[in-house]
């Protein structure tokens, strides 16, 4: 990845505009910042070339998909590798990439290492997640979930100033 460059007033506002809808093509976005289709090209390429722009996606409502159920599994790893030669942090994360019911991992601090965000079809999906693949893993020790009973916010952007 390139340096990050200084973002002035109208790559903000770029970010913002490509953040609500990242399929604006450089005429829309121009018109809504005030600059040609020619500006906008040039500083969008350099905002991906740098990296502030990582990629573009196309957004999915699980719902739609047949997958109703959202957990978050808070998961704490065994501490010791025993007789393995990777440690049970880096073994985790190989097969958390694996997994596609997981839709986000991230590492914690405080009492549990990891939270998931497991998309699955219902609650029978998530037990056979649970107990054929997630407790089978020899690093975990423990899991706590807790399921999605509403969604109040659930966004991508990024705040910008």
């Amino acid at each position: 990845m390139a340096h990050l460059p200084e973002l002035d007033r109208l790559d903000t506002a770029l970010l913002h505009s490509l953040q609500q809808d990242g399929r604006l093509t450089c005429d829309a976005l121009g018109q809504q910042v005030g600059l040609s289709p020619s500006a906008v090209l040039r500083r969008v390429k350099r905002l991906e070339t740098a990296g502030v722009i990582e990629r573009y996606v196309a957004l999915v409502r699980p719902e739609s998909v047949g997958l109703g159920l959202t957990a978050y599994v808070n998961v704490r790893l065994e501490k010791h590798a025993g007789g393995a030669k990777r440690n049970p942090m880096d073994l985790f994360r190989a097969s958390v990439l694996a997994w596609p019911e997981v839709g986000e991992c991230v590492a914690l601090t405080g009492e549990m290492d990891f939270l998931l965000r497991l998309l699955v079809a219902d609650m029978a999906a998530y037990s056979r997640f649970m107990m054929d693949t997630l407790l089978q893993h020899p690093s975990v020790q423990d899991c706590k979930t807790s399921f999605v009973m509403d969604r109040v916010k659930s966004t991508t952007a990024i705040p910008l100033s």
